[in-house]
């Protein structure tokens, strides 16, 4: 192959871009409002010491903190998408500070809203809510920060707390800058023997290689480059955890897990139930690896070799336009009103494509009010494919509940994130697999399906135990050296994936390139939303109407109601173990189901 050119952001077409011009039509525009947030932030401090006055009081403050959230809405997603275009972009470089600073201040000017509310008297609330009737809207938002009385501080240290959030969320920034600005690989050497650009952007596609070389070459690269920064790496996650640690202790939780679980209301008992649940079926993710080893033909299988095709097929090209269409065809059992939304968020330049120069890394979806955003950095295979449906998922999730739901309960909690996303790549796995009438195609389709069990069910998991585990040593006093983190990563890895696999110790440094480790206890949310779509799209595709009524319910509800009681809406329970099992149980049959095809 030969050298990928990259091309830079001022090359890249409109229509491949999103739409940023619908937030702001240029950057005076932002500095305007951005400065009108200021004088907002400013303004709403006048509520202080007045919350349990009278219900007009606070009703008044939370209409106006409403109408705060919107302006901070627009100026952040703006600030932050151009920025996100472009990391070496000082420009915007400067606004994303502007508006984390901003965000501080925002925090630290309300810091005595939480206090106010919570020290007001149960029957004078109730007065306020028969007082007036508008107030009722907000009960549920009261009440959850009612709920958290006994972690809430005084206003003074309220305040403090918010003065620090912008240290604290220093590790982060900071490693992201290194890992999607500085950071620089060397170049590997392609399939056809020339020189070809490693980023983080190419790196699975080179994992994918049908060339063993090429596919150690860029894995070895990658790793290797990652080791020689390893101890700024540790230093740099060892301040997260300690900040964790500080906020945790601050607001007198047992642990860091527990406060952040507490923040979506989820039971620490359901993230220890996912990880004991995946050890239980451990035999299956060993089996796999196993099945794996026999379709590629190797007397050695390495780590590197866990994302190359084990099953070729016959068309491995799929445009960005083809990738629509089938998401469009897949999601049809939702209905028309989900595919306008889909074909809405096509047309009008939701999501930007391709990879450019110092554009960041990976994907995602922003549900801005105005509308989402969705990142790509597009590749034309069935990889690319699969994160279009899924990033659209959430794009459609946050426009749901933007539009059906007041602004105050309009963001969707994180344990549900994953769910509308991994949704969306179940149906379209079963439409992709329904219309193939070619072997080879099935069985290419299913190992792929198999990866997606295998990159979000376990892998998540063991994430999410690498992280459960870095945390206990830290609050155990232990400390967090890039050798106890690269040996606790590499031990766990030779747990997960069992004796038929090469576990080369190169593999030990992946914990420093992965991003989710400084979002606070997020990464169990795949794997738990992973085995809650499993179980909805198939009640979705089984029962038809009504699991679609029930499913567009749970994507329209925001955090109208605890994230357990929106799954419970929609079917399922994930206080018992029941989904994962049944998952996991699915990815066994499908294993079977592969040897099957491939032995015939």
């Amino acid at each position: 192959m030969e050298k990928a050119t990259i091309k830079k952001r001022s090359e890249v077409e409109l229509k491949n871009t999103w739409a940023t011009e619908d937030l702001y039509v240029n950057d005076d525009a932002w500095k305007d409002d951005f400065e009108l947030a200021k004088k907002m932030i400013e303004d709403i401090t006048k509520f202080k010491g007045k919350l349990s006055e009278s219900s007009d009081i606070l009703l008044a403050y939370l209409k106006a903190n409403d109408e705060l959230d919107l302006k901070f809405d627009r100026i952040f997603n703006y600030a932050q998408r151009k920025f996100d275009e472009d990391t070496k972009n000082t420009i915007y470089q400067d606004l994303a500070n502007q508006i984390m600073s901003l965000a501080v201040n925002y925090g630290s000017a309300t810091a005595f809203e939480t206090p106010e509310i919570i020290a007001i008297l149960d029957e004078t609330l109730n007065k306020f809510y028969k007082e007036n009737e508008a107030l009722k809207i907000y009960e549920r938002h009261l009440n959850e920060k009612r709920r958290k009385k006994e972690h809430i501080l005084s206003e003074n240290e309220e305040k403090l707390l918010a003065a620090a959030e912008d240290l604290a969320s220093a590790p982060s920034s900071i490693m992201s800058m290194f890992r999607n600005a500085d950071l620089e690989f060397p170049d590997i050497i392609g399939e056809d023997g020339k020189p070809a650009r490693l980023t983080a952007g190419t790196f699975i596609s080179y994992l994918e290689s049908k060339d063993a070389r090429v596919r150690k070459d860029a894995f070895m690269t990658l790793y290797h480059t990652f080791e020689k920064f390893k101890n700024t790496a540790a230093s740099s996650y060892y301040a997260q955890i300690k900040q964790l640690m500080f906020y945790a202790n601050s607001r007198k939780y047992n642990s860091t897990l527990e406060r952040a679980l507490d923040n979506t209301d989820v039971p620490v008992a359901v993230y220890k139930n996912l990880i004991k649940a995946v050890h239980d079926n451990m035999h299956y993710m060993h089996k796999y690896v196993s099945l794996r080893k026999k379709l590629l033909k190797l007397d050695e299988l390495h780590m590197y070799d866990l994302y190359t095709q084990a099953v070729q097929s016959s068309n491995d090209k799929i445009t960005f336009e083809e990738a629509k269409l089938n998401v469009m065809e897949a999601v049809a059992p939702l209905g028309k009103e989900y595919q306008a939304i889909l074909k809405e968020g096509f047309e009008n330049r939701w999501i930007d494509v391709y990879e450019n120069e110092g554009k960041r890394s990976g994907a995602y979806s922003a549900g801005a009010k105005v509308h989402p955003y969705v990142l790509l950095n597009h590749t034309e295979n069935l990889s690319g494919e699969f994160t279009l449906a899924h990033e659209m998922g959430h794009a459609i999730h946050s426009y749901l509940s933007n539009k059906t739901q007041p602004n105050v309960y309009s963001d969707y909690k994180i344990f549900v994130a994953e769910v509308a996303s991994t949704c969306n790549e179940a149906l379209l796995m079963e439409y992709l697999l329904g219309k193939t009438k070619d072997k080879l195609e099935r069985a290419n389709l299913i190992n792929y399906f198999l990866e997606q069990f295998r990159g979000t069910l376990f892998r998540q998991t063991m994430f999410a135990e690498f992280e459960m585990l870095t945390n206990e040593m830290a609050e155990q006093g232990k400390s967090l050296t890039a050798d106890a983190l690269s040996n606790l990563y590499y031990d766990l890895n030779v747990k997960y994936f069992g004796d038929d696999i090469v576990v080369d110790k190169e593999i030990a440094i992946e914990w420093a390139r992965i991003p989710h480790f400084y979002y606070n206890f997020y990464v169990y949310q795949y794997a738990t939303g992973y085995s809650a779509a499993m179980a909805l799209s198939r009640k979705i595709l089984d029962e038809g109407e009504p699991a679609v009524k029930n499913y567009l319910k749970f994507l329209s509800s925001g955090s109208s109601a605890s994230p357990i009681d929106l799954l419970k809406i929609a079917g399922v329970d994930m206080t018992t173990p029941e989904p994962i099992n049944a998952a996991l149980s699915i990815f066994g049959k499908l294993i079977d189901e592969l040897d099957s095809l491939l032995s015939e």
